[in-house]
């Protein structure tokens, strides 16, 4: 059985929140992000997890910023 899909909008809006990010910026990455991981995935229950997973630590890390 597969895993329902998370409201993508609380999603970016909690990340967002957690790293004191713009939501627009959060919205692309995680799309970004979502749309990268389901072209290579087999299985794709868990790929939003690991997407909002990736971005949040993106973010946390500081890896987004252009310097």
């Amino acid at each position: 059985m597969s895993q329902p899909e998370p409201n993508v909008d609380e999603v970016v809006r909690s990340i967002a929140e957690e790293t004191d990010t713009p939501t627009e910026t959060v919205s692309k990455m995680y799309a970004d992000t979502l749309a990268d991981y389901r072209h290579q995935a087999r299985v794709q229950d868990y790929v939003p997890l690991f997407a909002a997973k990736k971005v949040r630590n993106k973010l946390r890390d500081g890896s987004h910023r252009e310097h």
